[in-house]
């Protein structure tokens, strides 16, 4: 008997195990400690930004290892903390209010290997160090808006379609209206039913003439998913302003929000940030009187001049129409009419009524959204680094009243899709959908996420170096041919996470090592079975072939038991959990993969051809 692979099998092993290899090999160039610039508010990075931020630091001593330009960033390379920190602070004074200047370790991965989108892994927060908050969105509170915005559109439904009530009450959960007479109370009903489709109404079988709505279980939960969903766009459009290069911003649950933000360690900071305010205000942009008079200082009463994002000022009337507060949802799309894009907006009752009272008599009138937000700043004052706050107000858009509308309204006048995008975003992320409150914070030291990174490297090489060990002396031949494959399992895990850009935290580095020791699992139950059937008088030849297939099924069930766990963990865990549980789920199929298939191509490679009469096993 002699045991072989065909050809196209050995040259299978071998190409995965070189693109492995290839794939792997970015994890071990490391970072650069990087300094990095991106645009807010109109801004845009160019060469002529790159060459005076480059003379800027050129000026205080301060080297680069390179520099790079792409269309949304600038990134400066340092040879060290030092260095870095030292430009990041220097960066921020020269160009505070125009860009975000953000602390960032960049991959050091050479060109060529660039060019093939190899990439390392990414670093988790108890690696890199930063600050890790848990959010929970108050449902309650999100429940009871909604209750009292339909309640609000209730009474603004009711009236303009004379159908007269005698109140509108919330309780809790349900509203309560009151009419004068049934046949009232039965056109009512049918009425609010086609508007409404959100609620289910019922009368109220306590008291005569009364009727209840409730909110339907799937607006419940609609409710709360918007809830959570508009909280995370406001908190990602918050975090930009604490210039972190790569924040986590996900749901977790169905209440709860994972931030993460790496590199940073001011907590007070970071709260400050997350529970920052930003609104909206609908302005009369002023016709009757002269621009330029207002620019010279010649501000009529009744009116403000403003900036606009795009440059130039503009005269708007002092009373606001309505606020971002008022401001229900906001979506972008291309206008029915004529194809260009525009942004649909909702308000509540209250402000829908304000608009409709403004639009029937301002036709043909331009109509200014400014954008109001509170903003903390680095200044240098008296040779000292002092941080300011400052009230930022800006036009981000100017359109004309079409025609008389109320709460449902289209801004039009957009330059593309993209611009209409970034005004949807605007108008959704200008407050929290629901009060959020911390439940859990926790900052990890950069010196903190080292020593995990060290003692995490180390729990993998002694590991690792014991079982090469141990299955050595153990297993003698067969036992260096376990050690490869265990080596080779090793960089198929590296890099399988390498092009999946998943992020390695340390319950991930726990998998790997838990990894290791499984691995060789497969390859004790194939070698033992290989002894077995030697000492049943069988040739070595016979005895590779049936150790290989005998143990097969037993190595499967094992694994697959184990991977059910995993795949169990990831699904209900969180995100160190889910960590720990995908390095383990690799683990596992690449582990299957090198102890059977790769142990198997090396024996047969060693022994597969020839007669022998005993094994080094």
């Amino acid at each position: 008997m002699i045991n072989h692979y065909p050809l196209w099998k050995n040259l299978s092993i071998f190409f995965a195990l070189a693109l492995a290899c290839l794939y792997a090999l970015p994890n071990i160039y490391g970072e650069d400690p990087s300094v990095q610039i991106s645009p807010v508010r109109g801004a845009e990075v160019n060469q002529l930004l790159l060459s005076e931020t480059r003379a800027k630091l050129q000026s205080q001593s301060l080297e680069t290892i390179g520099d790079e330009l792409t269309e949304d960033q600038i990134l400066f390379r340092f040879k060290n903390t030092e260095d870095q920190l030292k430009a990041a602070d220097l960066l921020r004074l020269k160009l505070s209010g125009k860009f975000v200047v953000a602390l960032n370790l960049a991959p050091a991965t050479p060109d060529w290997l660039r060019a093939i989108n190899a990439a390392p892994m990414y670093l988790g927060l108890d690696l890199r160090g930063g600050v890790h908050f848990l959010l929970e969105v108050d449902m309650k509170a999100a429940e009871s808006q909604a209750m009292q915005r339909l309640s609000n559109d209730m009474r603004q439904y009711l009236r303009e379609n004379k159908l007269r009530y005698l109140g509108v009450l919330v309780d809790g959960k349900t509203i309560r209206i009151k009419f004068r007479d049934q046949a009232l109370l039965d056109k009512a009903t049918e009425s609010l039913r086609g508007q409404f489709k959100g609620l289910e109404f019922t009368p109220d079988s306590s008291a005569a003439l009364n009727l209840i709505a409730r909110l339907s279980e799937t607006e419940v939960v609609s409710i709360r998913e918007y809830a959570v969903q508009q909280n995370i766009i406001t908190l990602k459009n918050r975090v930009n302003e604490l210039g972190v290069a790569e924040p986590v911003i996900q749901k977790q649950g169905d209440s709860r929000i994972v931030v993460e933000l790496p590199g940073v360690q001011d907590t007070a900071r970071a709260k400050e940030i997350l529970g920052a305010t930003a609104t909206l205000e609908y302005r009369l942009v002023d016709v009757a009187h002269s621009l330029s008079d207002a620019i010279n200082g010649r501000v009529p009463l009744g009116s403000k001049l403003y900036q606009r994002r795009e440059g130039g000022h503009i005269l708007l009337k002092k009373q606001i129409i309505v606020t971002g507060n008022q401001i229900v949802d906001a979506s972008s799309g291309l206008d029915s009419e004529n194809g260009s894009p525009m942004v649909s907006v909702s308000l509540d009752g209250p402000g829908g009524k304000k608009m409709s009272d403004v639009t029937r008599n301002n036709i043909d009138r331009p109509m200014a959204v400014v954008f109001i937000e509170n903003r903390s700043d680095i200044k240098l004052i008296d040779g000292q680094q002092v941080r300011t706050k400052t009230k930022i107000e800006e036009v981000i858009n100017v359109a004309t009243i079409r025609g008389h509308f109320s709460n449902r309204f289209q801004t039009t006048g957009l330059d593309s899709s993209s611009e209409a995008r970034d005004l949807a975003l605007l108008l959704r992320a200008g407050a929290l959908a629901a009060p959020i409150d911390i439940v859990e914070e926790r900052t990890v030291g950069p010196s903190l996420g080292q020593d995990n990174i060290d003692m995490g490297f180390n729990s993998v090489v002694i590991g690792f170096i014991l079982v090469l060990i141990f299955m050595a002396i153990y297993y003698k031949s067969f036992g260096l041919f376990a050690d490869m494959a265990l080596a080779a399992n090793l960089v198929f895990i590296f890099a399988i996470l390498s092009l999946l850009q998943a992020t390695l935290t340390l319950p991930g580095i726990a998998g790997i090592v838990l990894t290791v020791g499984m691995a060789v699992d497969a390859n004790v139950l194939i070698f033992e079975r290989i002894k077995e059937e030697l000492r049943n008088g069988n040739s070595p030849q016979a005895s590779i072939q049936a150790g290989y297939e005998k143990a097969f099924s037993t190595i499967t069930d094992a694994n697959i038991t184990t991977l059910i766990a995993a795949i169990v963990l990831f699904g209900y865990g969180t995100g160190p959990i889910k960590g720990f549980a995908v390095t383990l789920s690799i683990g596992i199929i690449t582990s299957m993969l090198t102890a059977i298939i790769g142990t198997r191509a090396l024996v047969n490679a060693t022994y597969g051809s020839k007669q022998i009469d005993t094994l080094k096993i």
